[in-house]
């Protein structure tokens, strides 16, 4: 693996190493659902995040990503949402995550690989629309969870101060699909290792 693929591999250990000493059944199954929920929005597996079992009925996220702030409302706005950036290369690193009986916090970098003109689009300042840049921020990721530990909306907070851009050849960049393919080897695993349900609070 190169230096992406391997962060992408890696994103879920501090989810991991959180849930290893974490107790209560509601907390375990809120960084249960977290982590599913995770490797599901990679792989592109949408419908499932959108379930019952996973997400109640009416969530709203607030996303403050580059320089267009938005507010999504609904299942139907959640799964437009996700299909908008399913071509996305994106991950996450230097997580410094709780949990409590409200949800997920987690500050973490928050990390993009595009070709300039994507970024472009979503406000970025980069100088060549045909190159591909690599693009990390802080970012607070706060979810809020309900009692049965389903996922309640995201609201993603950018520290704008934090912003980096480089220029990636584009040899070492990765695709989409091997994006794709690295969540659906760890979601496998994942359920393989914890069965069936595993996120659901009567099995945590």
């Amino acid at each position: 693996m190169n230096r992406f693929e391997q962060a992408v591999n890696d994103c879920m250990q501090p989810t991991a190493a959180l849930l290893a000493e974490t107790a209560k059944p509601l907390h375990r199954a809120i960084l249960l659902n977290f982590w599913r929920h995770v490797h599901l929005e990679g792989a592109g597996q949408f419908d499932k995040i959108v379930a019952s079992d996973m997400m109640v009925e009416h969530p709203v996220y607030r996303v403050t990503w580059g320089a267009n702030p938005a507010v999504i409302e609904g299942i139907d706005g959640v799964l437009a949402f996700y299909r908008s950036v399913a071509d996305a290369v994106l991950w996450h690193s230097d997580d410094l995550i709780s949990v409590g009986d409200g949800g997920v916090a987690d500050e973490l970098t928050f990390h993009q690989l595009a070709r300039g003109a994507d970024l472009r689009a979503l406000g970025y300042d980069v100088e060549h629309d045909d190159r591909t840049y690599h693009v990390s921020s802080r970012q607070a990721f706060i979810w809020p969870y309900d009692e049965r530990g389903r996922l309640k909306g995201e609201n993603l907070y950018e520290d704008k101060t934090s912003l980096t851009i480089e220029e990636v050849d584009p040899a070492e960049a990765i695709t989409p699909a091997r994006v794709r393919q690295i969540h659906e080897e760890n979601l496998a695993k994942l359920e393989a290792d914890r069965g069936k349900g595993f996120w659901l609070i009567e099995n945590c």
